[in-house]
Formats: structure tokens, sequence, C-alpha cells
């Protein structure tokens, strides 16, 4: 990726929640969530929340073309808190997205083990035999002309797996640079958000639930 071809979204930070030990905010689609590599790709939400909270912490990431919650630490004993939460799948994540098609039936699991495509990463590929579990609840939430409606609940945390899981039903997320064709990639972003995350509280471990509506 060249500079010319990354233009991150020059919005201000949308923070959703903030107290002494958590962050949460709403991230634009186009924008990193880490620095890449070289000058041209050092824009990201961390930099963009460092800048205006200084302590801040990551605890998670989002592709650079999904929108939505995110949450960051502001101590170290929130981000170890947090992460735990995250590598035990304790957390509850809910995306919505539009895929391409009429999906059926309304509600089902996909079950197929990811890894990533070497000669042409960062795509991820379904691999039975050394893939990593990945596991995902969908819903339709409604039908649209040509495509379909979907609230999206991952179970696990894999690279891409949203996206490679609704490939493998044979209904790409619209407007997927890397798994959707034709008329499926004409769109001006990716139709994925992460619309919810259900959290413990790392002061006292109170359930918490950060919200915000899916643009599109």
């Amino acid at each position: 990726m060249t500079g010319s071809e990354y233009a991150p979204p020059d919005t201000p930070l949308d923070v959703l929640h903030e107290d002494a030990q958590i962050l949460v905010v709403n991230k634009p689609a186009g924008l990193l969530s880490v620095p890449g590599k070289g000058e041209h790709l050092a824009d990201c939400l961390l930099t963009r929340v460092q800048t205006a909270f200084p302590g801040a912490l990551l605890v998670h990431r989002l592709d650079r073309d999904t929108s939505g919650v995110m949450i960051f630490a502001m101590t170290p004993h929130a981000q170890r808190h947090l992460g735990l939460q995250f590598e035990k799948r304790q957390t509850q994540k809910t995306y919505i997205a539009r895929v391409w098609g009429r999906l059926e039936p309304k509600s089902g699991t996909v079950d197929l083990p990811l890894i990533v495509d070497w000669p042409n990463r960062p795509r991820q590929m379904v691999c039975h035999e050394n893939g990593k579990a990945a596991v995902t609840d969908w819903r339709v939430q409604r039908y649209e002309a040509e495509s379909t409606r979907v609230k999206l609940s991952p179970k696990t945390g894999r690279s891409h797996q949203l996206r490679v899981h609704m490939l493998a039903l044979g209904h790409p997320i619209l407007g997927d640079p890397f798994y959707a064709e034709g008329a499926a990639r004409q769109f001006p972003r990716l139709m994925l958000h992460s619309e919810e995350l259900r959290v413990k509280h790392p002061e006292g471990g109170i359930s918490l639930k950060f919200r915000a509506p899916a643009p599109f």
C-alpha cells in the first residue's frame, strides 16, 4: 500500500465512553487501527487517540476498512484485564454487514478454520488441515434489492474472519477490496461495522455494553 492509496478520513475523534480505566471510540472506515510500516501509514486511530488521551493503550484492532466500536485501556491494569477477556473469548461482539445476494436460511453458524493465504497476504483462506478454529453466527435483518443486511456475531477473533466466512457462504461483504468481485465490489466502502461490544469493566467487573449504529 502506497501513500497515495492510503487516504484516511479527516474526522474528529468520536468518543462513546471515557473513564479512569477505559476509553471507547467509534472508529471511522478507512483508518488504520495501528500504524503501518512507513511514514505514509503513520496516521491511525491509536495515534489520534493518544494525541487526545496520552495514557491510552491498545487492546484490540479492527481492519482498516471496518468501522465501529473499539475499546482502549487507560491503565496497564485495564489493558491486561481487557486483553484477557478478548483472549478467553469473554467479550461479545456484534457486527452489521451488507452482503451480496439473498442470504438463506435467515440464521446459522459458519464453522470454518482460517489461515493466512501467504502468496496473497493479507488475504486469509479456509484451511481444514492447518487453519485455526473460526466460528461466526449470523442472523438476517432484512433483504434488500440485491443484497442482505445481516447481524454477525463472531465467537473467535481471526483476521478477516467475517469477510472470509461470508465469502465461503457465497455472499461476500459489499465493497470488500479483497474478497468481493464485480458489482459486489462497487461500493464506496466495506459494508462492515462493529455495532456493539460487551465487556466487563476492569475495575469491579460490571458488565458494560457499548453501541454505535451502522452508518449505512
